[in-house]
């Protein structure tokens, strides 16, 4: 196959590494708005560089979309026009209107567009869900989610993010949908700005929390912030009247227990989210490009990406009024 890739920043030499691994991929053509940067990444994997514009004019069976944020929808779109098969990064847009437009477009054309929301293929949040659908773990009662990074982004990333909201947590957002099988009815949100003041002149916050009802009743408690001193620690629980279970607890979570005769692990934690999520972003790749080629189903639509965004909008909508927000208040 031949592979396209644009952007070549952090996620993307991540992608164009695990791209150039897969013996399907025999030319991967690295674009970024950064000549250089593209080249350097191309370099270090076997690949060809060139502009952006160059990847999707050279006719790829496919391409991989990596780059910033505000680029999502426009190369999107291209790529829809185009008649190229696309896997994009979350978020399509952080935008409500500007993700309706690129839903729209996917869907009225049957466009193929897988979302990167890769917990969706991490072992652990898989095998949970396997259990949620057979029955096994009985009526789900609730749910407990928590995102954590180790180290706050930079202030000039924060003032483009979209908020706590729509950045860190979109993803438990896609994965609480995806685990129980229900849409979000409503969203209670709090937050605060507990150790880095920049965020609160973005109108952010640095710590985060959120009661979430289902609309099957079930009841999901989100809890997140921007540092852990002790590693990325990202959790979910769920609780059922048959079993449960949890997902991101081993040996290098980065919680302690101060039980008595309880020892600690002794291994390094996670020290970022490419780290915890290695094989996943390696499988969500390997299903992209048999998506591409027709072998398998789209696992994350553009339609999941926009229900998604509705649950953070309902959050950003509770934190700022402080209030319940039903996800049918918004969009």
């Amino acid at each position: 196959m031949r592979v396209g890739l644009l952007g070549a920043g952090r996620i993307g030499v991540l992608h164009a590494g695990l791209l150039a691994g897969d013996p399907r991929v025999e030319d991967l053509l690295v674009g970024d708005a950064d000549a250089r940067r593209a080249e350097n990444v191309a370099a270090e994997v076997g690949g060809r560089s060139g502009t952006i514009e160059d990847v999707l004019r050279s006719g790829p069976d496919c391409v991989v979309i990596a780059a910033s944020t505000p680029a999502h929808a426009p190369l999107i779109l291209a790529s829809v026009e185009a008649g190229i098969p696309a896997f994009c990064e979350k978020p399509i847009a952080l935008g409500y209107d500007d993700t309706v437009e690129v839903v729209e477009a996917v869907e009225s054309s049957d466009a193929v567009l897988q979302i990167g929301f890769q917990r969706r293929f991490d072992a652990g949040y898989a095998e949970a869900r396997r259990l949620v659908e057979s029955g096994e773990l009985g009526t789900i009662y609730s749910v407990r989610l928590a995102t954590h990074d180790p180290e706050p982004p930079p202030e000039e990333y924060i003032a483009g993010s979209g908020g706590i909201f729509r950045d860190l947590h979109i993803h438990d957002f896609d994965v609480l949908r995806w685990l129980t099988g229900a849409e979000a009815r409503e969203v209670y949100a709090a937050g605060g700005v507990r150790g880095f003041d920049f965020f609160g002149r973005h109108g952010d916050v640095d710590t985060s929390a959120a009661l979430i009802t289902m609309q099957d009743g079930t009841v999901a408690v989100l809890t997140g912030g921007r540092h852990d001193p002790l590693g990325y620690d990202v959790r979910a629980e769920v609780f059922g009247s048959r079993d449960s279970v949890a997902v991101g607890v081993d040996a290098r979570t980065p919680l302690r227990s101060v039980e008595p005769g309880v020892p600690p692990s002794g291994k390094i934690a996670y020290p970022d989210f490419q780290n915890r999520f290695l094989d996943a972003y390696r499988a969500e790749l390997e299903h992209f490009l048999s998506l591409a080629s027709g072998e398998a189903e789209n696992p994350c639509t553009a339609r999941d990406a926009l229900e998604a965004l509705k649950i953070a909008m309902a959050a950003d909508l509770s934190l700022a009024e402080h209030r319940p927000v039903g996800v049918s208040e918004v969009g």
